[in-house]
């Protein structure tokens, strides 16, 4: 054997080993891009309906959240009408029934005077919230 034979040889046996290495690659390269390609159809395939769900799920919390402001609103409104009629009712009932309160008041005052010699009611103490009778207080120094 020459010398360019055996360089041939080897220069046959490396890309032989170049040519193997290569596929083995390639191969291998193709299993990942085939479990990518599944990985994505799988996230894909759960996803959908995942964003449809949740899609549906701010529709129906938008939907609540108008029928809250519409609920809030229609408090506010009748808030506003109870406060009126409050004033309204304060204005129209409340002079008047102070005015025949203190009439009827002066009217019981003036026919108990009439009836006869005014009763003296014993008189009360109040201390600190309770009422002290009138024969204590006698008792009580300074």
């Amino acid at each position: 054997m020459s010398g360019g034979e055996v360089a041939g040889i080897l220069v046959a046996v490396f890309w032989a080993i170049l040519v193997s290495f290569l596929a083995v690659v390639l191969v291998r390269l193709a299993q990942v891009l085939k479990a990518t390609t599944k990985l994505v159809a799988d996230v894909t395939e759960q996803a959908v309906p995942l964003l449809a769900d949740a899609s549906t799920t701010v529709r129906s919390a938008r939907t609540q959240l108008d029928r809250v402001d519409a609920i809030a609103s229609d408090v506010q409104e009748v808030t506003s009408n109870a406060s009126a009629l409050s004033s309204t009712v304060a204005t129209a009932f409340g002079g008047p029934l102070v005015k025949v309160a203190a009439f009827g008041y002066g009217v019981r005052k003036a026919l108990g005077r009439t009836e006869g010699a005014p009763q003296k009611t014993p008189r009360r103490t109040v201390i600190a919230g309770r009422t002290v009778p009138a024969a204590r207080r006698r008792n009580r120094k300074g």
